[in-house]
Formats: C-alpha cells, sequence, structure tokens
C-alpha cells in the first residue's frame, strides 16, 4: 500500500522568538501543562532512542515520570532491558515527546545515568501493588515461550509478596535525561514548521537559534 495522500494540513498554531521562555525547561513544562490542560492521553508519553555498544540505533516508548531543571528527565526501567544496557554502554538518548492533536513535538538530545537507588525506591514505593509485582515479574527484553508463562511467573510473585510488601527489586530503577539541546516544534501550513532549537552552551547558558522545517 502506499499513503502518498495522507496529508493533514497543521494550521493550529504558530511559534515565535519572543514566545519563547528563555529557559527551556520553563518552556517544556509550559507545553507539557498545555497537553495535560487538553486531557491528551498519557501526554507523558516519550520515543526514547538509544544507540548500543555496536551502533544499533532502537526506539520505544517510556513513560516520563519527573521533570526539573535539576534533576532532569526521569523515567523508569528494567536495568537488565535492551535500552539500559544501550544506555551503560554510551551514556547517551534522544527522546521525542508528539502531541498531534495540538500539532506539536519536543525532541530532547542528552546525556543519561541511573539515579540513586533512594530515588527509584520513592517511585516504586508509589507504583500499584500490580506493577510493583510486575517489575519482579517480567524478564524484559528477553525471549520466552509463552504469555502462560509470564502470568504464571506474575501468581507466584504475588504468592511470594502476598503480605503487600514488595521490595525494589536491584535490576529496577530510574534513569535521568540531563538535556544538551531542546528542539520546539509547531506545525504550519504548507509544511513550513515553526522550529526552535535550545543548545546549551560552555557557559551553561542557552543559545536559541530558529530552523528550516
Amino acid at each position: 500500500m502506499d499513503l502518498f495522500d495522507r496529508r493533514k494540513e497543521y494550521a493550529r498554531g504558530r511559534l515565535e522568538r519572543e514566545d519563547l521562555n528563555p529557559c527551556p525547561y520553563a518552556q517544556f513544562e509550559n507545553w507539557m501543562q498545555q497537553a495535560e490542560s487538553c486531557e491528551l492521553e498519557e501526554p507523558n508519553a516519550m520515543c526514547l532512542a538509544t544507540v548500543d555498544a555496536s551502533g544499533h540505533p532502537s526506539t520505544r516508548i517510556v513513560l516520563l515520570k519527573q521533570f526539573s531543571k535539576s534533576n532532569g528527565l526521569v523515567f523508569f526501567t528494567n536495568y537488565e532491558s535492551c535500552k539500559a544496557k544501550a544506555m551503560d554502554a554510551t551514556g547517551k538518548v534522544a527522546a521525542n515527546f508528539l502531541w498531534l492533536p495540538l500539532q506539536r513535538q519536543i525532541n530532547i538530545t542528552g546525556t543519561v545515568a541511573r539515579i540513586s537507588s533512594a530515588q527509584s525506591l520513592k517511585y516504586f514505593l508509589s507504583r500499584p501493588l500490580a506493577n510493583r509485582l510486575g517489575a519482579w515479574t517480567s524478564p524484559q527484553s528477553k525471549v520466552i515461550s509463552s504469555r502462560q508463562l509470564l502470568e504464571s511467573k506474575w501468581h507466584e510473585m504475588k504468592r511470594k509478596f502476598s503480605n503487600g510488601s514488595v521490595p525494589l527489586p536491584d535490576f529496577w530503577g530510574g534513569y535521568a535525561i540531563q538535556p544538551k539541546s531542546f528542539e520546539f516544534w509547531q506545525g504550519r501550513p504548507s509544511r513550513l514548521h515553526d522550529r526552535f532549537i535550545y543548545r546549551l552552551q560552555e557557559n551553561s547558558n542557552w543559545l536559541i537559534e530558529r530552523l528550516a522545517p
């Protein structure tokens, strides 16, 4: 099949230099709040791109769970997963937030590292019981023979932690992205989109430039 005729004109908004906050973290928070106010489903979903030690790229969707200038962008995963191994090997990632109803996206590049066990534990204890059991159940990214095997392991973990006290697995926790660039993209008619990139400078200031669409 071809999709040559699948087109949508973007005309919901515009983005000018004077609209931008000098701080990309503040600009990110502003757009995130607007996405949340529109009641978009999972506005904190981001496409996380990694490259493994052999240079092979891969992407997947993860959920942003915390964001601040001091901590960066924080998300959680199994430390034995493919993405975790790639992040540990290279220390670099890219992330994309796509909000189609707003005709917006944000692209971020930066370094990434594990957060402390104490920070991971704080979030882990806030999760629903079923999710905490799920962290113990799934050998993420490993080949499994059947769905039944996974469900049997979940029930095994449910019995093992029947008192409701589920400890933080030593193979599970958070990562924080420290951005080196933010790109804010607003769809415009005729594919002449508005794009502005913030680049972190050596003096810790941010250079803001308009990019051609």
